[in-house]
């Protein structure tokens, strides 16, 4: 399912990252890899801000649709 529609303050596991190839090397460099643990901190208009590898992130909507958990 996309990262958008796990709960908050539920521990998921990335197992594919979608999108362009030019959008997957940014997501990578946020540190958004297949394997990583990412948790929803908060949601807001669809927007979410997330913690993966111990930091804090905001991605948009649309972002967070190309990550898969």
């Amino acid at each position: 399912m996309p990262l958008n529609l796990a709960a908050i303050g539920e521990e998921n596991i990335i197992k594919r990252i979608g999108g362009n190839a030019d959008v997957r090397a940014h997501l990578q460099n946020l540190g958004f890899v297949s394997g990583a643990v990412v948790t929803v901190v908060s949601s807001m208009g669809g927007n979410l801000i997330v913690n993966v590898k111990d930091t804090r992130i905001a991605i948009s909507k649309e972002m967070a649709q190309k990550i898969f958990v």
